[in-house]
């Protein structure tokens, strides 16, 4: 039948997960984005931005009460030894 021979090696690591604190990182984003009519604010490094954007739209759209936060934070993995 002839010789057995393996097809693949397996090699289990550990790997974390963690927020890029790098200097050569990707900057921290905020935005907010209205649920009543799915208008987002623009992105910016400062969360009090999106925030006065949210005041500003909930002025001009008094029925709109609800909003999601997104926040866009690189992350980073590395293997430990």
């Amino acid at each position: 039948m002839g010789t057995v021979t393996p097809r693949s090696v397996l090699r289990y690591e550990t790997w974390t997960l963690q927020p890029d604190r790098e200097p050569d990182a990707e900057a921290v984003l905020y935005a907010r984005q209205c649920v009543g009519d799915g208008e987002t604010s623009p992105s910016s490094e400062d969360f009090a931005e999106p925030q006065n954007w949210v005041l500003r739209h909930c002025g001009q759209s008094p029925s709109h009460h609800t909003y999601r936060e997104i926040i866009t934070r690189p992350w980073r993995t590395w293997r430990r030894t």
